[in-house]
């Protein structure tokens, strides 16, 4: 006899009475590719969509973060002829631009009075990290280089903000940072340039998924949450996939240090006039500092 948990009836079993159940995880057969810069305004505006996407849905793929190169200097002609920038100080309106737009804020005016002479830098670092540390590490490092250059208008091409950087990390930055300027740096960053090369990828954000048959789906620029999860069920060749129970907002706080208001509401689908009360509803008291730039809210880990 049992007793369906759906209906409440109870009757005679129709299933057989002893079943072997395979409680594995799904093998990760598809590697995801994501083609990224540090100082990429773009990358920054994925954070939410991206956050969400990797902690519901990491469990079908392997996560890559591949650099690709985005400004190696500055030089007479223009870098960015779509978006009209010739030098760093047109970058600073654009920046700011798509922190409005995509509600991820950007200061920019680094970009005036100190500007990145180059992307490579803070790439080489991240690069290190990947190998000495491991792919978490390195991209933990990416996240708080963004923070720095975007939010608290930090020159993440130069040293001592890299090393300061990285040991916010709990690493050794001195060491990192020094191991980066020596032509390993290089070597390490070539061979990302290598790899995005041969998938094809022309521009920032690219995400790239490919399954075991070498066959891929290339998605070019941010996107919708509803986009990345039908090019991996395309790529899986499934009709529904199962994300996995959203963490916490204390646990994501714990994990991310800092989460603005945008990464908070597309994660757990909220609305930006309820986000307080939610924060304040998931969160206890002293647990967290709420602050304000540029009009967003963000919230940051005691």
């Amino acid at each position: 006899m049992i007793c369906d948990m759906e209906t409440g009836i109870c009757g005679v079993a129709e299933e057989e009475d002893m079943e072997v159940i395979d409680f594995n995880q799904p093998k990760k057969s598809i590697e995801l590719y994501y083609v990224t810069d540090p100082i990429c305004s773009h990358c920054w505006a994925i954070e939410p969509v991206l956050l969400r996407f990797t902690e519901q849905y990491g469990q079908y793929f392997n996560f890559h973060t591949v650099m690709g190169g985005l400004l190696e200097k500055w030089g007479d002609g223009p870098v960015d002829p779509a978006n009209g920038i010739s030098g760093p100080a047109d970058v600073a309106g654009h920046w700011r631009e798509v922190g409005e737009h995509f509600r991820m804020p950007i200061d920019g005016s680094l970009m005036i009075d100190n500007p990145v002479q180059s992307s490579y830098p803070p790439s080489r670092v991240f690069k290190v990290i990947q190998k000495q540390h491991g792919d978490e590490a390195a991209n933990d490092y990416l996240r708080r280089a963004r923070e720095a250059l975007f939010v608290f208008n930090r020159n993440i091409a130069k040293k001592p903000v890299m090393v300061d950087i990285v040991n916010g990390l709990g690493l050794d930055g001195e060491t990192i940072v020094n191991k980066a300027e020596q032509p390993i740096g290089q070597q390490l960053l070539d061979e990302d340039f290598a790899l995005a090369r041969s998938l094809g990828v022309r521009g920032f954000p690219t995400i790239i998924m490919v399954n075991e048959e070498n066959k891929g789906v290339k998605i070019v620029g941010g996107r919708p949450l509803e986009y990345y999860v039908d090019g991996l069920k395309r790529i899986l060749d499934a009709e529904e996939l199962e994300p996995t129970e959203q963490t916490s907002l204390s646990d994501l706080i714990e994990k991310e240090k800092l989460l603005f208001s945008k990464e908070i509401e597309v994660m757990y689908d909220v609305e930006k006039q309820d986000i307080k009360a939610f924060v304040e509803k998931e969160l206890k008291p002293g647990s967290y500092q709420a602050k304000e730039f540029l009009g967003e809210l963000y919230f940051t880990a005691e």
